[in-house]
């Protein structure tokens, strides 16, 4: 897996230590499973369209390239490349699998949390509508670039909800597992909504893909 790179990089695994047969895992741009148009009127179809063809494959071919360079490098032993190369590989590696996460995690049709996840919330926030207030609220209070993201605590076993700068993946950066996340980059909305963050985020829950969600919770806490 192409994350597990970027994990094993961020958890300061020494570099000359990576397996080659790691560095020469790819990323590769997944495909959506609705149309770029289905997310209307929430998301239009313009930022969709740019959003995965143009931004997310703008990580996948500069991680890509990265990797590339860290091949070279670790060939080399040439340590001091190594290290340099290690914010790019965070940086186009953590959104590569943001985005990733955020596909799955988006549909244009009707769905409900599981009951098990329905009763985590609950348990976790007061209720459902609680959880939805504290999301939006992390999210629309990201300074600059960042995500809002519910994630699932393998430690306590309990959700919480938590934002992250820039394209910080969520496992790498705080240890938890992530169940859905919020892109409030201005590349994920300002077509649409300008510069009203709060708008777009308040509106995309009508399309979370609550099927995805929880089954990425059932696995996490399995």
């Amino acid at each position: 897996m192409s994350s597990k790179i970027v994990q094993n990089m961020l958890k300061s695994v020494p570099f000359n230590r990576l397996r080659m047969s790691q560095i020469r895992t790819k990323a590769t741009l997944p495909p959506l499973a609705f149309e770029y148009k289905d997310l209307e009127p929430i998301i239009s179809r313009d930022i969709m369209e740019i959003h995965h063809q143009k931004h997310h494959n703008t990580y996948v071919v500069n991680y890509n390239n990265t990797l590339d360079k860290l091949q070279t490098a670790v060939a080399k032993d040439d340590t001091a490349t190594i290290i340099s190369l290690a914010p790019a590989l965070k940086f186009n590696g953590g959104g590569h699998i943001n985005h990733s996460i955020f596909w799955d995690t988006l549909t244009p049709h009707s769905t409900k949390p599981s009951d098990n996840l329905d009763k985590a919330l609950i348990q976790n926030f007061g209720s459902f509508d609680e959880f939805k207030k504290q999301l939006a609220a992390a999210s629309i209070a990201v300074q600059g670039s960042g995500w809002g993201w519910l994630g699932f605590n393998p430690q306590n076993k309990k959700l919480t909800v938590i934002s992250c700068a820039n394209q910080d993946p969520l496992f790498p950066t705080t240890g938890l597992i992530p169940l859905f996340g919020i892109d409030v980059w201005e590349h994920a909305y300002y077509l649409q909504y300008k510069n009203v963050r709060a708008d777009y985020v308040n509106a995309i829950f009508e399309v979370v893909n609550w099927d995805a969600v929880s089954k990425r919770f059932a696995e996490a806490s399995a």
